[in-house]
């Protein structure tokens, strides 16, 4: 775990100040990796690579960038767990036993295919002597960050955006990403917030060659193929089986591991699992609010840690917490993305790193496993829908309205957003419905200058998404797991991984194995979701591992963030401030006199206010500092 940066002169020429610009990259991401930093660059100076390093795996002889002394230099941020298994199938000598030996390694061997070798969360940029290309890939779901831009025929990457700023132009907002922010609170297909800045996507990989052209292609892809040939018990056991296997992997370190515990099902799976593998120097973190039941979970995490005898770290998180730190939290992410629980998770880390280097998550159950309560509202309008016209038992509906009616207590909480849902459009067809219910646009229009934005439609996007052929038709179930999988998921995965390397931790999380991942693709959604049971056959395989009363909870809120009770208390002056500010009132696509107007009519869960507030704290700490990113390019 660490971070990478560097750059490539896409006509072969020398790059003037090559040392010094790397160094500046290293500067800007030192977070990410206290441990060690190295520079490597060409002799001709067209190219060059910069590294920081956290020790986790071979810490005495781990180096980065790392030679195979052949001309070829790899620069790796992440951990291939089945490094080896790997280095046996490969063979020949190593020099470490380090992970990032055996991409070098299967490299010479496989080529570019070697990334379909690879399990773990990985980006990394290798330079190919005998070709004269750099070679760069991402992990399939996107653990691992790897941004680019092109400025002035000079490719530069980096694990952080923020260290690609220097080099930019000017910092400006890209329209588009900012549009899908407006209803995603993420952006999609590989934009950002920030002009001329790009993401490589998950399970891509770019290749760099002598001619200067930039080859992108997607080397994976999860198939959601129902297997209805196998019986429940078979889909229970294997999915243990799996998990159990992921684990083991997730738990190859150096150094001692812990984990997130909120009280959820995901994270007491993997805490529990990972307990019975490493013995009493596994611990536990977790948090609280303490403003009442909705906002403290510590209860289950508690009973979690007691029945498997670990340790567990509680902290109570404040409001003054809050203002302290959420502009450090917004610069560690570089850009606002998701919801509020960023805040909690930056909060969690810092402690967790007091005590650990390497942290279990539970992140991604949700996505894979069918776990949000909107998957239930959208599945019970459409079983209604099948009722009326008589077509509920034709297959496109794998739960009744008879079997989904003793599941609807889970919705006791979502009756607004209910009303609200059901006001227009109800029985359209499962494409647009389940738009609306992620669309969080509605209600900020009004706080929008539309007339600057450009002509573009993110439901364009999201439909791309929606209607892809590697989802089988039938199964709403998969066509809303696999949106959120292949968007939401890498969102709330760049939280994950912001977060912890703001405090040199590393965080692993065994559900995003690859495959795990496929297997639980070809589950049936009648099994996966029997009867509207939210992760039925998650719930089901790994009952013997967590407490009855943790692992049958219908009430998980996922450590909500209090920020609307804050907003309208304790935090009211400084959200106003924040938000008052002269550029505050002057910006580009944004009216924030009328987002303060609306603070009162906030609801506890509503994201308006809170992706606003990110938003202009995001302007403030980089479009306004502009020139002090720039003035490290001339600062020797």
């Amino acid at each position: 775990m660490c971070s990478i940066a560097g750059m490539i002169e896409l006509s072969g020429n020398r790059i003037p100040g090559l040392a010094h610009k790397l160094n500046v990259m290293n500067d800007l991401q030192a977070h990410r990796g206290p441990d060690g930093h190295g520079v490597w660059m060409h002799q001709a100076e067209n190219v060059g690579m910069a590294h920081r390093r956290l020790s986790i795996i071979d810490i005495a002889s781990g180096q980065q960038p790392m030679t195979d002394h052949h001309g070829n230099w790899v620069c790796f941020n992440g951990e291939i767990y089945n490094y080896i298994e790997l280095k046996q199938q490969l063979g020949g000598t190593y020099e470490t036993t380090s992970d990032t030996e055996v991409i070098l390694r299967a490299y010479e061997v496989w080529g570019e295919e070697c990334v379909e070798h690879f399990s773990g969360m990985f980006a990394f940029a290798l330079w190919d002597e005998k070709r004269q290309a750099l070679f760069c890939a991402r992990d399939h779901f996107g653990i691992k960050p790897f941004y680019y831009t092109v400025v002035d025929n000079t490719l530069y990457f980096a694990s952080e955006m923020k260290a690609l700023l220097p080099f930019l132009p000017s910092i400006e907002t890209n329209p588009k990403g900012f549009q899908d922010y407006l209803v995603f609170q993420f952006c999609m297909e590989g934009r950002t917030l920030f002009q001329g800045i790009e993401e490589l996507e998950p399970a891509h990989r770019m290749t760099i060659t002598a001619d200067g052209s930039i080859k992108r292609r997607r080397y994976w892809q999860v198939y959601y193929r129902p297997d209805i040939y196998h019986t429940e018990q078979y889909f229970h056991d294997e999915l243990e089986a799996q998990f159990q296997r992921s684990i083991k992997y997730h738990v190859r370190s150096d150094v001692p591991v812990g984990g997130y515990v909120s009280g959820g099902v995901d994270s007491s799976i993997t805490s529990a699992m990972a307990r019975d593998l490493l013995g009493e120097s596994f611990v536990g973190f977790t948090g609280k609010y303490n403003i009442g039941p909705d906002y403290d979970e510590s209860a289950y995490a508690r009973t979690v840690a007691r029945e498997k005898d670990f340790k567990l770290y509680e902290l109570d998180i404040t409001a003054q917490d809050f203002i302290d730190n959420i502009g450090n939290v917004i610069y560690a992410l570089d850009a606002p993305v998701a919801g509020p629980g960023s805040f909690s998770q930056y909060m969690i880390s810092r402690l967790a790193a007091q005590h650990r280097k390497v942290v279990l998550g539970g992140q991604g159950g949700d996505e894979i496993f069918g776990g949000y309560t909107r998957y239930l509202v959208a599945y019970f309008e459409q079983c209604i829908k099948g009722a009326i016209e008589g077509t509920a038992q034709k297959g496109a509906f794998v739960v009744t309205y008879e079997s989904i009616i003793p599941n609807l207590t889970a919705l006791r909480n979502y009756k607004p957003m209910l009303r609200s849902f059901w006001s227009k459009g109800l029985f359209d067809e499962p494409s647009k419905r389940y738009f609306q219910l992620i669309n969080r646009a509605p209600g900020m229009e009004d706080c929008v200058h539309r007339d600057s934005l450009p002509a573009y439609d993110p439901y364009d996007s999201y439909e791309r998404l929606f209607v892809a052929e590697n989802v089988d038709k039938q199964s709403y179930l998969d066509r809303m797991t696999h949106f959120d999988f292949k968007t939401l998921l890498p969102a709330l995965l760049q939280v994950e991984d912001r977060m912890s390397m703001a405090h040199g931790l590393e965080s692993r999380v065994p559900f995003l194995d690859r495959e795990l991942v496929e297997f639980a693709a070809t589950i049936p959604a009648s099994i996966k979701f029997k009867n509207g049971t939210m992760k039925y056959i998650l719930r089901s395989a790994m009952s013997r591992y967590v407490p009855e009363q943790v692992m049958n909870r219908t009430d998980k809120m996922g450590f909500p963030t209090p920020f609307a009770v804050w907003a309208k208390g304790e935090c009211r002056d400084f959200i106003c401030d924040t938000l008052s500010t002269t550029k505050a009132r002057q910006r580009e696509y944004v009216d924030n006199a009328k987002v303060i107007s609306k603070i009162n009519g906030e609801g506890a869960f509503s994201r308006s206010l809170w992706g606003f507030f990110c938003l202009e704290l995001w302007q403030q700490i980089f479009h306004d500092k502009a020139n002090e990113y720039r003035e490290r390019l001339n600062t020797v």
